[in-house]
C-alpha cells in the first residue's frame, strides 16, 4: 500500500482531498440555489459519514468472503473497499434526513451535491491506482502495454479502468457545471448525474476484473444500467410535462 512520508495512506489522502474539494465547490453554489448559508457544510456533515458507511456496507455485502475470517478488518477502510454506488445510496439517505430535519428542499440539495460528487469521484479513483485495484482485463499485446490504456500491476499489464472512469467523471463534472444554471426543476441536475454516470459505469464495469458479483450478475453494472434508464425516463417525463412534480422536491 502506497504511503506519503511512510505514514499517510495515499488512498486516504486522495479520498480526503476529494471530499474537501467537493465541499468547497458546494460552498460556492449554495447562494445561487437560494439555500440558507452554510447549507453546504450541513450537507457535507450528513452526507459524508452516511456515504462512507453506505460505501463500505455495499462493498462488504458483496465480498464478505474477504472479511469472514477477520470481521474487524471491515473497519479498515484505508485499505480500500469503498463502493461508489453504496456511497451514493448512503449519501442520498443522509441528504434526505437533513432535508427533513432542517426543512430544506431535497432537490436543491441534491443538485448542489451532483457536480461536487462526480468531481470527487474523478479524484478518488486515483486512490485505486495507488492501491492497485479497480483494474480491467489483462493486456497481453505489448503494443497496448502503455498508460493510459493499461496499467502495470506487478509483472503484468491490465486495462486502466480506474483511469477510464476518472476521465469520464471529470468530463461529467464539466458537463454538469456547464448546465447547472439551465436546470429549471430542482432534482434534475442530480438525475442528469445518475444518467450520465450510469451510462459510463455500465460500460466500464464490464471491463473490470474485480467486479462485485451477485450470482452471475455484476452488481454495479446492473445498477448503473438501471439508474441510467430510470433517471433518463425521470428527466424526460418532467421535461415533457407529463408528470407534475413539486418545485420544492
Amino acid at each position: 500500500m502506497s504511503r506519503l512520508f511512510g505514514t499517510i495512506s495515499v488512498y486516504g489522502f486522495l479520498i480526503a482531498g476529494a471530499m474537501a474539494l467537493a465541499v468547497l465547490y458546494m460552498r460556492c453554489q449554495e447562494k445561487r440555489l437560494l439555500l440558507p448559508r452554510d447549507s453546504s457544510l450541513d450537507l457535507a456533515l450528513w452526507v459524508i459519514p452516511a456515504g462512507i458507511i453506505g460505501a463500505r456496507i455495499y462493498y462488504v455485502a458483496f465480498s464478505w468472503e474477504q472479511y469472514a475470517a477477520d470481521p474487524v478488518s471491515v473497519l479498515y477502510i484505508w485499505r480500500g473497499g469503498l463502493a461508489i454506488y453504496g456511497g451514493v445510496i448512503g449519501g442520498t439517505a443522509g441528504a434526505l434526513l437533513l432535508a427533513r430535519v432542517k426543512k430544506l428542499p431535497f432537490g436543491k440539495l441534491m443538485d448542489m451535491l451532483a457536480p461536487a460528487l462526480i468531481l470527487g469521484q474523478a479524484i478518488g479513483r486515483w486512490g485505486n491506482f495507488f492501491n492497485q485495484e479497480a483494474y480491467g482485463n489483462p493486456v497481453t499485446d505489448p503494443a497496448w502495454q502503455f498508460f493510459p490504456y493499461a496499467v502495470r500491476i506487478g509483472e503484468a499489464w491490465f486495462q486502466a479502468t480506474f483511469f477510464y472512469e476518472s476521465l469520464w467523471d471529470f468530463l461529467g463534472f464539466l458537463l454538469l457545471h456547464a448546465i447547472r444554471k439551465k436546470i429549471r426543476r430542482p432534482g434534475d441536475l442530480f438525475a442528469c448525474y445518475l444518467c450520465y454516470y450510469g451510462l459510463g459505469r455500465a460500460f466500464i464495469e464490464g471491463l473490470r476484473s474485480d467486479s462485485l458479483w451477485w450470482g452471475s450478475v455484476r452488481v454495479s453494472q446492473a445498477l448503473a444500467a438501471a439508474l441510467f434508464i430510470g433517471a433518463g425516463v425521470f428527466v424526460w417525463i418532467r421535461e415533457t410535462g407529463k408528470h407534475a412534480v413539486s418545485k420544492d422536491l
